[in-house]
């Protein structure tokens, strides 16, 4: 091998090294559009068999039957938003916001309660809290300037919220529209003798990914269900709501339930703020925490085996791994799109590059 192929060899594999560099930074600087993107696809795919029904059963026009099916979708967003503002209301008035003095006294009653419940000795307390001077500390540290940065982060989070939900309606209405407007997108960039593999992946990933959104929604519907089933035994306010919030957040894999579980005993405790502690409060908790490991247990053990499996075709143990390097790597959204963007990357390498032994090894189940 003359020396000249080896430096050529040299400098394609650093051309392509930059290249995939490049790209990469590329996608990340843009990751906010391809987030709407991923968003807009999925609604697409969960609106599409609603057009179809306009449009065959009822025989509106294409054009029509969309605008019908953004107008129903949006309706559902804003509805769940609806349900949630006799939640905070109530909540509001349990933590009595807008008395400052009733929350005192209600928040050293919790705290006395506490103390008794653990045995605990006020006077000693007291005396740790007066030796350390907290409360003049925590005067002399305290600074208003967080109220303007306050209102220019919720300004600043509230603009890009409307940003972007306003960007993946308008991207949804055109997938919508025109279903095959994304894989003609894609096959711009696919040579002519390969564009038949290419729409071979994407009807597959198409039917694994239906059946993954299925089964997350039948996971969340259980989850959904039990939870309501334990705040309603509690005698817990807007339980129906709770649940939904809670169950909501197992979309976001390991961490969800976590918050998930803390926000549902959180808002259990303040339902009941002002009762006795140690007769009411601990053992309503309890009780929401046995249904909180319930629902965990059931979708840990059938849920999401059942939906990597029969979905997604992937075993649990490959999927923990991916969801935690996309994690590392992208955070909570990383975490979200995890497993469609890997079942998407695992049906294109089937097609693409099923000549290679670790491909095949990779998608024998696909």
């Amino acid at each position: 091998m003359s020396a000249k192929t080896i430096a050529n060899g040299i400098l394609r594999a650093i051309a392509i090294l930059a290249g995939i560099i490049i790209l990469g930074w590329f996608f990340y600087k843009i990751q906010s559009v391809l987030v709407y993107l991923a968003i807009a696809a999925v609604i697409a795919l969960l609106g599409r068999p609603i057009v179809l029904f306009l449009r065959k059963k009822l025989k509106f026009p294409n054009t029509l039957a969309v605008i019908a099916t953004m107008l129903f979708i949006v309706s559902i967003f804003l509805g769940i938003l609806a349900l949630f503002i006799p939640l905070i209301t109530k909540q509001s008035k349990n933590l009595s916001l807008l008395d400052i003095d009733m929350l005192k006294e209600k928040i050293n009653s919790l705290y006395l309660e506490t103390l008794q419940y653990f045995g605990a000795s006020t006077g000693s307390v007291n005396e740790i809290i007066s030796e350390a001077h907290i409360e003049e500390s925590m005067l002399a540290d305290l600074d208003l300037g967080f109220i303007p940065d306050f209102l220019n982060t919720f300004m600043n989070a509230l603009s890009t919220f409307s940003i972007g939900f306003f960007s993946v309606l308008f991207i949804s209405f055109f997938f919508l529209k025109d279903r095959n407007l994304l894989q003609n997108g894609l096959l711009t960039f696919i040579p002519d003798n390969k564009e038949s593999n290419m729409i071979k992946s994407i009807e597959k990933i198409n039917n694994l990914l239906s059946r993954y959104f299925a089964g997350i929604l039948l996971q969340l519907f259980i989850l959904f269900v039990i939870y309501t089933i334990a705040l309603l035994i509690v005698g817990v306010e807007n339980a129906i709501v709770i649940a939904f919030l809670c169950a909501l957040f197992n979309i976001i894999p390991y961490i969800g339930p976590i918050i998930g579980g803390v926000i549902m005993v959180t808002l259990t405790m303040t339902s009941f703020l002002g009762a006795d502690f140690s007769t009411v409060i601990i053992p309503k908790t309890m009780y929401v925490l046995i249904g909180l490991a319930i629902g965990q247990l059931v979708d840990n053990f059938f849920s999401q085996p059942f939906i990597f499996s029969n979905s997604v075709k992937s075993h649990p143990l490959e999927i923990f791994l991916v969801i935690i390097i996309a994690g590392l790597l992208f955070g909570v959204v990383g975490m979200v799109v995890a497993v469609p963007g890997y079942t998407a990357i695992k049906v294109i390498l089937k097609e693409f590059l099923a000549k290679y032994s670790i491909v095949q090894k990779l998608t024998k189940n696909l």
